[in-house]
């Protein structure tokens, strides 16, 4: 509320508690009107000419506000991303094992991230390990779509999966 908009306003045009146009007043009799019915005078648009202003109860109008606010954000769905590491030489027991965890993530609506990581001279077998990735992009194809190919960055080869 601007109240000094409202001072400096000597006329209003109000608008009741339910809803109805009670025409330009004076802010004094706007405000004794508010004071009448026991609620709020609020200014709701200060550009306007007159200013328009309305009677409510604020203070139910800002709970209201909270509660839909609290409501939207219960419905929203955070994603988050989870990460698997692998390596090139990963046995076929442990890529088992990192692929039941990747499915159980996209089952889980999250996003999965993918990291190969090389050491040594293994970087130059990259091509192989991209072999990897896109088996896994295969094994969990009825879950997942590819949202980043892989990519190597420095001695990391990383690949993004997101839940279908």
């Amino acid at each position: 509320m601007n109240i000094n908009r409202m001072i400096r306003a000597s006329q209003v045009r109000l608008i009741g508690s339910e809803g109805d146009q009670l025409g330009i007043l004076s802010l004094d009799d706007a405000l004794v009107k508010a004071h009448e019915e026991g609620l709020d005078l609020v200014e709701v648009a200060s550009e306007a000419d007159p200013p328009v202003c309305r009677i409510m109860d604020f203070g139910r109008y800002k709970y209201q506000q909270s509660k839909k606010l609290a409501e939207s954000k219960k419905k929203q769905t955070v994603i988050q991303v989870k990460e698997v590491k692998l390596r090139p030489k990963t046995a076929e027991h442990d890529y088992q094992f990192k692929l039941r965890n990747i499915r159980k993530f996209l089952a889980q609506k999250n996003k999965t991230k993918v990291s190969l990581m090389f050491r040594g001279r293994e970087i130059a077998h990259a091509n192989l390990s991209r072999e990897m990735l896109e088996r896994i992009v295969v094994d969990v194809a009825d879950l997942a779509v590819v949202e980043q190919m892989p990519t190597l960055l420095g001695r990391n080869m990383t690949m993004v999966l997101a839940p279908k």
